[in-house]
């Protein structure tokens, strides 16, 4: 792409690298290890972008001036209480015990920073149902360890595909980095021409 300027993630997550690859773009890896618990006067979306922003500024610090950093950081909601990463496997039972049965939101912040002055950052909400559980399939699921370093303790892309009834909004969101919305604003502060 002629024109386009570097780009650098800041995030290790392999399943981001994954949907960035799937899309065409280059970029390069250079995780932030920023970790930020929640403010209890922000949204679940403030909260999320926050973050992508912290991240995507940290990383733009060790960078060249050129580059635009894309920072990102999902969360799952339920009752308007933020799911992280489950602490061990009795959080994650916790975790999908809580989502059995019903629907949540996982929220995504995405966040282009670059030294020129380039600052933008969005979110998607994608509403995510689970089926019905009973206990032991609920346990099954959480001791698989599929979901223990994803936010709300599952992977929709993996045995969490049998979780899930049905999904309104991104389904790479819920993955990790809503596609569409992040070339929408790759195009916008030119960076990404796509295809």
């Amino acid at each position: 792409m002629s024109g386009a300027r570097a780009l650098v993630l800041a995030s290790g997550s392999p399943r981001r690298r994954e949907i960035l690859g799937q899309l065409g773009i280059s970029f390069e890896v250079v995780p932030s290890e920023v970790v930020e618990p929640a403010r209890g006067d922000e949204t679940p979306a403030h909260y999320a972008q926050r973050l992508a922003r912290l991240k995507a500024r940290d990383v733009a610090t060790h960078v060249p001036g050129g580059s635009l950093v894309l920072g990102a950081d999902t969360v799952v909601v339920v009752d308007d209480d933020v799911l992280g990463k489950p602490a061990d496997a009795a959080d994650a039972r916790a975790m999908i015990a809580r989502l059995a049965g019903r629907a949540h939101d996982v929220i995504t912040g995405v966040s282009v920073i670059a030294a020129d002055g380039v600052d933008e950052t969005i979110h998607e909400t994608t509403r995510v149902w689970f089926r019905a559980l009973d206990a032991q399939a609920q346990a099954r699921y959480a001791d698989s360890g599929e979901g223990a370093d994803k936010a709300g303790g599952y992977a929709i892309q993996g045995l969490g595909a049998g979780l899930v009834t049905r999904i309104e909004g991104s389904y790479s969101n819920v993955v990790g980095l809503p596609a569409a919305q992040v070339v929408e604003l790759l195009a916008r502060v030119g960076s990404v021409r796509w295809p």
